[in-house]
């Protein structure tokens, strides 16, 4: 019997995340997309606020086919993808703002103002990665 598995995502909310690592200087993003229709993370990547990290993120999201990207106006989305099937604006990413909002409030490290927040970056990627899993995947990573 041969069993086929495939990735569908039709639309997807993209978005990239503030933080910081040691100290406020050392920023950290959280790049993520989350499936229009049902608001689950399909995809994350951490790193700076660089083209080069937003292609990381783009390429974890080729095998989902999607048709359309809803972000807002930073320029490495516009730069990378096909304005086609990109849509700039704050109606269609309302769930991803929300869940950026449900992150800083589940997780200290994501908030601006905290005495709360990691000394190597290795540890806040796998606090938040963490997260991420286990409320979206419902398991941890290393499990």
């Amino acid at each position: 019997m041969d069993v086929r598995f495939e990735l569908v995502c039709d639309e997807a909310e993209v978005d990239e995340q503030w933080s910081f690592v040691g100290k406020k200087s050392n920023q950290r993003w959280l790049w993520h997309a989350v499936d229009h229709a049902t608001n689950t993370v399909i995809a994350y990547v951490f790193g700076k606020r660089k083209d080069t990290v937003f292609q990381k993120l783009k390429s974890l999201l080729s095998p989902f086919n999607i048709s359309r990207y809803y972000t807002d106006d930073w320029g490495a989305y516009e730069r990378h993808l096909n304005a086609e099937e990109h849509e700039i604006g704050k109606r269609n990413t309302q769930k991803i703002e929300r869940k950026n909002l449900k992150f800083r409030t589940w997780v200290k490290h994501l908030t601006r103002r905290t005495i709360c927040f990691s000394k190597l970056e290795k540890i806040h990627d796998t606090v938040i990665g963490l997260l991420i899993n286990k409320v979206e995947f419902g398991r941890d990573i290393h499990a």
